[in-house]
């Protein structure tokens, strides 16, 4: 990337600006930075946030559109970021329905900032809005950082309901009732409602569940189609978070009691051997309830 200034593996053919250079070496990358963007997977958020730690000054922020809980610990990113960088530093998330190359091509988009410091939430906003990008504000780290650990999930679930040619119905409906899951577990965790009907929230999972950009889309897509879940990885070429997701969810889910059955369900095909067509005839049966329950 420092000779070809563009990532020719993930983003083939759109150049980096002029003001964005690459450095291999991340304390280099650092000096004398006041506010830091990290974007890797949920389970490289704490040892790229320790190895960063040296390098920050005492006024030094810290921002990260990194999506999932952290596996086993079942912390979201903010509890992991206050773990390593101390709790008085402020930090933020960047977090909506997003896809990079829609970003790289300039294409409208809007996203949700959720801080735990006022001014640097806004300041951050301000910075990368433009003509085509728009940040909204908010203060519910809670509600931002589930919609995004818990979209993936669903939206596997998405691609193998429509690899299976099951139908609009049958998509429409887990949408909904993932939505419904997702707001309760985010509830659960003290998010507010609204911030699970907002961008991070519906909005995330509306699009990660219907385009083909969405790497966890096609990997149940693959998965529909009689691929192994190394097969579907090593042909879509990039962190597919839903199927760690998916564990972390669960794990999270069962600590609290809190019922999930279509995250349960994309669980037990990821990891315990269910088929996508079982699992629907499983949640097809449940008994039947009010749906506000």
């Amino acid at each position: 990337m420092v000779a070809d200034r563009e990532n020719v593996h993930y983003l083939p053919g759109i150049k980096f600006p002029e003001n964005l250079s690459a450095y291999p070496n991340l304390g280099e990358c650092l000096d004398g930075i006041r506010d830091i963007l990290v974007v890797v997977p949920s389970h490289g958020l704490r040892n790229t946030l320790t190895a960063a730690l040296p390098f920050l000054s005492p006024d030094s922020r810290v921002c990260w559109a990194t999506k999932g809980f952290e596996l086993h610990s079942g912390k979201l990113p903010h509890q992991v970021a206050a773990e390593v960088l101390g709790k008085d530093r402020p930090v933020a998330v960047l977090s909506g329905p997003t896809f990079a190359k829609e970003v790289a091509e300039e294409l409208p988009t809007a996203m949700t900032i959720a801080s735990n410091n006022e001014e640097f939430g806004c300041s951050l906003a301000a910075v990368i809005s433009g003509d085509n990008f728009r940040a909204y504000t908010s203060d519910d780290f809670i509600g931002v950082e589930v919609g995004g650990a818990i979209k993936n999930v669903l939206a596997i679930g998405a691609g193998m309901c429509d690899g299976l040619g099951f139908g609009a119905n049958a998509r429409i409906a887990l949408i909904t009732r993932g939505l419904v899951e997702l707001t309760r577990l985010g509830v659960a965790l003290g998010a507010r409602n609204e911030t699970m009907m907002g961008l991070a929230g519906m909005g995330d999972l509306v699009l990660t569940c219907t385009d083909n950009l969405s790497r966890n889309r096609r990997m149940g897509l693959a998965l529909a189609s009689g691929m192994s879940i190394t097969e579907a990885q090593e042909e879509i070429q990039q962190v597919v978070e839903g199927v760690l997701a998916a564990e972390a969810v669960k794990e999270v889910a069962d600590k609290l009691e809190i019922e999930m059955p279509i995250c349960h369900q994309v669980f037990r095909i990821l990891y315990e051997g269910a088929s996508p067509r079982e699992a629907v005839g499983t949640l097809m049966s449940r008994e039947l309830k009010p749906e506000s329950e």
